[in-house]
């Protein structure tokens, strides 16, 4: 029974994202049990697509990127794929009906990863931005809202805003290895080899504008998802306000993180939050 494939396509997307990020992971598990897996099955897929044109060097990454691009293409016609992370992302997209030009964005930027390494205006910069994170904040706001058309309209601007947030702490943080391993600066108009304090300063700036409307959005959240992505929120914040402590040369030169102690305590400061409908 299909069924059973499908389950079993469940536990792959929850294992992926298990395994690739535990603090995404742990964000997850505190939403609603409703709605954790379709956004384990949305990770899933950008993650293995993030993966493709990221890390796997010793393959033609065009053809595997092409190859993934028409099994995605297939299982949203036939709503099945028998690559299992493929298999559960339909599942959720044909369930919250995501439309596909959210699916079209996100694969346009994770392409460009293959060629592209520098965005030399803020267009580009934009664009690739609302590609690669942006349309992935409104699929799971898709799922947050469950239906909720003019729910979803009130909040798509702020899921936008955050997911950009996201990202661009991202790109802060990554810095060093998006440079040396893959040749990629996204920051448009910053040398990131005379990084100084007033250019990491103007990043900062403008994720912190990101922040700050992504949060007017949290507090409007269905109870369901408020709890989790306000977790995912807390994190960043805390990370971005490393980032902000850390001298620019020493964020070229290593990777800022946030030690998991830490991440328990913020965890325990969110739920405290959380039950004293300080939201």
């Amino acid at each position: 029974m299909k069924s059973t494939f499908d389950t079993v396509s469940f536990d792959c997307s929850r294992n992926v994202t298990r395994s690739y990020s535990t603090s995404f992971s742990a964000a997850v598990k505190m939403l609603a049990p409703s709605i954790r897996q379709d956004i384990y099955n949305i990770y899933g897929f950008v993650r293995f697509a993030d993966e493709i044109v990221d890390t796997f060097h010793d393959y033609n990454k065009e053809a595997l990127f092409e190859q993934f691009e028409k099994d995605l293409a297939n299982a949203l016609e036939n709503k099945i794929s028998l690559n299992p992370v493929l298999n559960s992302f339909q599942h959720t997209v044909h369930q919250y009906n995501i439309p596909v030009s959210m699916i079209a964005a996100f694969m346009k930027s994770m392409k460009l990863d293959l060629h592209k390494t520098h965005y030399k205006s803020y267009e580009e910069y934009n664009e690739y931005i609302y590609g690669s994170a942006d349309v992935v904040g409104l699929m799971c706001l898709k799922v947050f809202v469950k239906g909720d058309d003019a729910k979803f309209n009130e909040l798509e601007h702020s899921a936008m805003r955050l997911g950009s947030a996201f990202q661009k702490v991202n790109f802060l943080r990554d810095l060093k290895a998006d440079y040396e391993d893959l040749n990629r600066t996204y920051f448009p108009n910053t040398d990131l080899s005379k990084l100084d304090e007033q250019s990491k300063n103007e990043i900062i700036r403008e994720i912190e504008a990101d922040f700050e409307a992504g949060f007017q959005g949290i507090l409007k959240l269905p109870l369901e998802a408020k709890f989790g992505v306000y977790t995912a929120y807390v994190y960043y914040k805390k990370l971005l306000s490393k980032l902000k402590r850390t001298p620019s040369m020493e964020i070229k030169n290593t990777r800022i993180r946030v030690p998991d102690y830490q991440k328990f305590g913020l965890l325990a400061k969110c739920y405290v939050s959380y039950r004293l409908n300080l939201l």
